[in-house]
């Protein structure tokens, strides 16, 4: 049972697309975990072609509007917001209270440039939460009271391991997509191969289609490492904790983003972590602190912060024992609770 005692019937609108073969959303995770606390809940939509999605959603929520209390609205930009905006005129019509969860760091670009669609909409909500700080901050002058809730993860499952002398093992886990910028891990990893023999490169993640996976393949060539990196494409989120744990030093290469899990990930299993210092990230971690911070679409830069990873052992332990600190306020075991309380207050205010 729930720690609040009770429960609501919740509908949750978002991408629920893990069956197809996608990364399994923050929004899936939530759903789930809550069902196995007793909560009746709804979900849409698993449908993979985004017309048919949006169908699906609308759909939902007339025809079980029955069986819902409250509905839980992921937000991003471009054309998802569309169906955001759909879903939530839909639920206002129903006189039904939802809660709006914002996502992805392009959405405060889209929200300057719709700055009266995107207030309007945050203003309808009955509550708005946000997993980063750089969210929240972002869109404040048109919600003030924007919740944080973190992205979550079980951190006991990332068995931690303590970085001092790690080797020339380097990670990648992300999206093959042009936003996330999968070249310039390449591109680093040769800049710090001619310093360190035996470098190797592993890059996970599911491929796109906008062709970074092919440009990332292309370079690996054009620069001598090829049979140094390993692509492996998208693993289940179970295998995560493994595949993460077999490196020793975490690439974030983002050229925009929100709060990566996988940045978090990394940190939980005690990989020193090298990132773009772009969008949420620097809200997520700081410089010196518990991760190295480079500018965006810097590979030299990127290279010589592995480099002193490398050199430096005081350095490396000191931020993969940090990283692995900070993620313990990350767990479920905190959080969860906290949606459980916010879910009732919607319903009962």
């Amino acid at each position: 049972m729930n720690t609040a005692g009770s429960t609501v019937p919740i509908l949750f609108i978002g991408n629920f697309l893990s069956a197809t073969g996608a990364p399994r959303g923050v929004c899936e995770e939530l759903s789930d975990r809550l069902a196995r606390r007793g909560w009746p809940v709804t979900t849409t939509s698993s449908r993979s072609a985004r017309l048919w999605r949006l169908m699906d959603m609308l759909h939902t929520i007339w025809s079980r509007r029955r069986d819902f209390e409250i509905a839980h609205v992921d937000l991003y930009s471009g054309s998802a917001f569309l169906w955001a905006e759909a879903a939530c005129a839909l639920l206002r019509r129903l006189g039904k209270p939802y809660i709006i969860t914002l996502h992805g760091g392009g959405l405060p670009a889209f929200a300057a440039r719709n700055p009266g669609r995107v207030g309007r909409l945050l203003q309808s909500a009955k509550a708005v939460t946000a997993p980063s700080r750089y969210l929240a901050a972002s869109l404040q002058s048109m919600r003030v009271e924007v919740q944080l809730l973190p992205n979550a993860l079980d951190v006991e499952h990332y068995v931690f391991r303590q970085r001092t002398r790690p080797k020339p093992n380097l990670v990648w886990l992300r999206a093959f997509h042009h936003v996330y910028n999968p070249v310039l891990a390449v591109k680093t990893a040769a800049l710090v191969a001619r310093d360190f023999a035996g470098l190797s490169l592993t890059m996970i993640g599911a491929d796109k289609g906008d062709g970074s996976l092919q440009a990332a393949r292309r370079a690996a060539e054009e620069l001598g490492i090829a049979s140094q990196v390993r692509f492996l494409g998208p693993v289940p989120k179970l295998e995560v904790p493994r595949c993460m744990g077999a490196g020793e030093i975490f690439l974030c290469t983002s050229t925009v983003d929100n709060t990566p899990v996988t940045l978090i990930e990394a940190m939980a299993c005690g990989l020193p972590v090298v990132a773009t210092n772009t969008s949420g990230i620097p809200y997520l971690v700081e410089d010196g602190q518990d991760a190295l911070l480079v500018p965006s679409d810097d590979a030299a830069g990127m290279a010589d912060a592995v480099r002193r990873l490398l050199s430096n052992s005081d350095l490396a332990g000191r931020l993969s024992l940090a990283g692995r600190r900070k993620t313990e306020s990350f767990d479920w075991s905190s959080i969860l609770p906290r949606w459980e309380r916010l879910l009732l207050e919607c319903t009962q205010s």
